[in-house]
């Protein structure tokens, strides 16, 4: 209860003082004159009380604990509480030693009303004086103004950002205006910012405020990805171009909040995933929880980018277990410290093992017995698939009939396959060794239950196109190339690619698989995720050059170098010949391909494997095309071989 400072000392007998001064004041408004006349007596009695009253509630509220630069609704109702606890025990004291009789009975009301003025007015003037100040100090230590900046969109966060900046007087920004997102706002003040406009009328307002001498040089987005079209986001990323803009956006609003809470927010650019333009699927995370929660869940390829998200985000659905398969060491290393370190209390296995190694796969699913499988290893990346066929047999396979028959005998529930689009109408190895994979889970979802078992294991496949910012993706290819200055290399100008995030990837693997899994009638089918619309890949060329900063062909020149091996200039995500439908599942298809006899696909993949750890490119080859009849390849070699 003591005093801790000086500063604090002389706050403490400001409001004693006042307190005084408030008393005196109150008696005077209640009856003028004769407050120093006829009520002399009474004032030089109550007067003292009062002061030593106030003075000991005060030190008991803790009044100075608080910083008078910082004064805020909450030390404000703090002082009210003080100031009532103190005119009620005045009060109590008064009428135990004169019955009150000696002072108007109205005094204690309008002393309330003048002594919460007389302690609150100094308070709040001071930190509007400080904050003047403080934002005077600011401008002198920068020797410049801050940036000019517009706001785009009208709302808490632009509030609070505006807020922040006026707070601490150390921004770097200064805002001069605001754009309405749905402009109907327009005319309207934010903390005294007028919203001068609309999203299409940003050259009109960036004109105004040049008129005014307050040229903005940065549009700042304040609301959410999903509040903000990704067109409109794309539009004004020209726009800006042209107006001298800097296109960027406030920070998530968990990292906002944190922000606020320590006094000062970064604006960040604009990511590339705000401008895809994909639309946002609703999750059935009761359906997701349901079909991962309490169960013991394998995840191969665990260290890879859809692998370590797919174990990221089972990890927080609560398993019984969570098994981390993956070849590559650190890899593998990584995704299991970080997994470890945010769910410490997790039952977690990392296992070093190839699923080519049939015997390997069959013993660490004896050991584990999983109930629910995530098949993500894989070959992935085209041209080196295509420059090593046999290779890409074994991975892609040879590996996925190991952990699907594994999967069967070791009783699992079920087991999903992460595909890609490229095994629709294949013209490259990896895409074709990919639709053989699928070929092969489809026709052993048709089987009938095992000997002794109720249930036949459940075999979904997945297919999804390119997650943006993967190892196999062009975004960071371009990055590499935009820190060296360029060029941007893009193989043709119609290039056309589907693209998605590895989170929303993830979450939608879920939840076709949640959907899947409760829909025995759906077997033999594959799920296929909604991509959205497809990108041309020398618009994201072009976009990403916008987003470093510079200007396409002047600052970073992009190149053609035509198409790689294996490669085809628009990838689907699904065929007429499939019979496409929607599901239940928001975001999700089912299509159905043509289905294989087991016993005729697994006689393939037999000589598959074996031409494949022999060598044999060529057999390898030919039985890909023979089983894949849609794969069109200059690699095929014309060779008889089996027959579908």
């Amino acid at each position: 209860m003591f005093l801790p400072s000086t500063r604090a000392l002389l706050a403490y007998l400001h409001d004693v003082v006042m307190t005084g001064i408030a008393f005196a004041l109150a008696l005077y408004l209640r009856v003028g004159g004769q407050a120093f006349g006829y009520y002399m007596d009474a004032l030089v009695l109550a007067l003292p009380i009062m002061m030593v009253v106030a003075a000991i509630t005060f030190r008991l509220f803790g009044l100075y604990r608080g910083i008078w630069r910082y004064a805020s609704l909450p030390d404000l109702l703090q002082l009210a509480r003080a100031v009532s606890v103190a005119v009620l025990a005045f009060i109590l004291i008064m009428f135990l030693l004169t019955r009150l009789e000696a002072l108007p009975r109205s005094l204690p009301l309008i002393l309330w009303f003048v002594q919460l003025v007389l302690l609150g007015a100094p308070r709040f003037a001071y930190r509007l004086l400080k904050h003047r100040y403080l934002r005077r100090s600011a401008m002198d230590e920068l020797g410049t103004p801050r940036i000019p900046v517009l706001l785009l969109g009208v709302g808490d966060a632009a509030e609070a950002f505006i807020r922040s900046l006026d707070h601490n007087g150390q921004g770097s920004y200064r805002v001069v205006g605001l754009l309405d997102e749905k402009g109907r706002r327009v005319g309207h003040e934010v903390r005294g910012i007028p919203v001068l406009g609309g999203p299409n009328d940003l050259a009109r307002v960036v004109e105004e405020l040049e008129g005014r001498g307050d040229r903005p040089q940065r549009l700042i987005v304040t609301k959410g990805r999903t509040e903000i079209p990704s067109a409109l986001l794309r539009t004004l990323l020209d726009q800006g171009e042209s107006l001298g803009l800097t296109l960027s956006r406030l920070p998530s609003l968990t990292e906002f909040k944190s922000a606020l809470d320590e006094g000062k927010i970064e604006v960040r650019p604009i990511a590339l995933e705000d401008l895809l333009g994909r639309p946002q699927a609703v999750l059935d995370r009761g359906a997701i929880e349901g079909m991962v929660g309490g169960r013991r869940v394998l995840v191969t390829g665990a260290g890879g980018t859809i692998g370590s998200e797919l174990v990221r985000q089972i990890a927080a659905l609560n398993p019984a277990s969570l098994v981390l398969v993956d070849a590559g060491e650190f890899n593998l290393y990584s995704i299991d410290l970080e997994i470890r370190e945010s769910f410490p209390g997790m039952e977690l296995h990392a296992v070093l093992a190839d699923v080519r190694e049939r015997d390997r796969v069959f013993r660490l699913f004896q050991d584990h017995r999983p109930d629910l499988v995530f098949h993500a290893a894989a070959l992935k990346h085209v041209p080196l698939v295509e420059a090593n066929p046999t290779e890409g047999a074994l991975t892609n396979v040879a590996g996925t009939r190991n952990v699907a028959d594994a999967a069967r005998a070791s009783g699992c529930l079920a087991m999903v396959l992460i595909s890609t689009d490229k095994a629709i109408r294949p013209t490259s190895v990896m895409g074709a060794t990919k639709r053989f994979a699928e070929s092969y889970c489809q026709a052993l979802d048709l089987l009938p239950p095992r000997d002794g078992t109720e249930t036949a294991t459940r075999y979904m496949t997945v297919r999804f196109g390119n997650v943006l910012g993967s190892s196999g993706s062009v975004v960071p290819l371009f990055t590499r190339q935009l820190a060296q200055g360029g060029p941007l290399t893009v193989t043709h100008p119609d290039m056309r690619r589907y693209f998605m995030t590895v989170r929303e990837a993830v979450e939608l693997v879920l939840q076709a698989s949640a959907h899947g899994a409760a829909r025995g009638e759906d077997r033999g089918k594959v799920l296929v995720l909604d991509m959205g619309e497809p990108v041309k890949i020398v618009d994201l060329a072009r976009q990403m050059i916008h987003l470093a900063g510079y200007r396409p062909g002047v600052d970073v020149q992009i190149e053609y170098t035509g198409l790689r091996p294996g490669e085809k200039l628009f990838e689907e995500i699904l065929t007429a010949a499939e019979t496409p439908s929607r599901t239940e599942a928001d975001g999700v298809f089912l299509a159905s391909p043509r289905v294989i006899d087991y016993a005729l696909v697994n006689r393939a993949l037999n000589e598959l494997e074996t031409a494949a750890r022999a060598g044999d490119t060529e057999r390898v080859l030919t039985i890909l095309s023979n089983i894949v009849p849609d794969f069109r390849s200059e690699a095929v070699l014309p060779q008889a071989g089996l027959q579908v």
